[in-house]
C-alpha cells in the first residue's frame, strides 16, 4: 500500500527518507530512455519523475507510460551523478507523484542538499 498522500511536502521529505534507507530510487525507463515530461509548475522546464519505492513507480506505468518499465537507481549513482547531470541539462526532479500525478518539482541541487543533511 502507498504511502503517498495529497501532501506534496510530506511526498518528498518521505522520498528523501525512504531512499536513505534503501539506498534505492525508483524511475520509468523505456526503448527511448527515462520518463521525463513537461513541468506542470515551471514553464518551458522538463521534469524527471522519480520514486521512494517500486510499488508507487509501478504505479504509474500504465496508460500511456505503459511501454515503461520499473527500474531501480542505486542512490549513491543517483545523487553523484544523475542530480548533477541534470541540474547541468536544466532538468527538474518530480519527487514522488502520488495517482493524481501531483508531486513536489525540485531543483536537482536543492534535492542533493537534502541528501547532504
Amino acid at each position: 500500500m502507498s504511502k503517498l498522500t495529497d501532501d506534496i511536502q510530506a511526498n518528498l521529505e518521505l522520498f528523501v527518507a525512504d531512499t536513505k534507507s534503501s539506498q534505492l530510487v525508483w524511475g520509468l525507463k523505456n526503448e527511448d530512455g527515462w520518463l521525463s515530461c513537461e513541468s506542470t509548475e515551471f514553464e518551458n522546464s522538463e521534469v524527471m519523475p522519480f520514486w521512494s519505492s517500486k510499488e508507487d513507480a509501478s504505479m504509474h506505468a500504465v496508460e500511456e507510460w505503459d511501454e515503461f518499465e520499473v527500474l531501480e537507481i542505486p542512490l549513491d549513482i543517483f545523487v553523484e551523478d544523475w542530480l548533477l547531470t541534470l541540474a547541468e541539462d536544466g532538468v527538474l526532479i518530480g519527487t514522488n507523484w502520488n495517482a493524481q500525478l501531483d508531486g513536489k518539482e525540485v531543483e536537482p541541487e536543492e534535492l542533493a542538499k537534502l541528501y547532504a543533511n
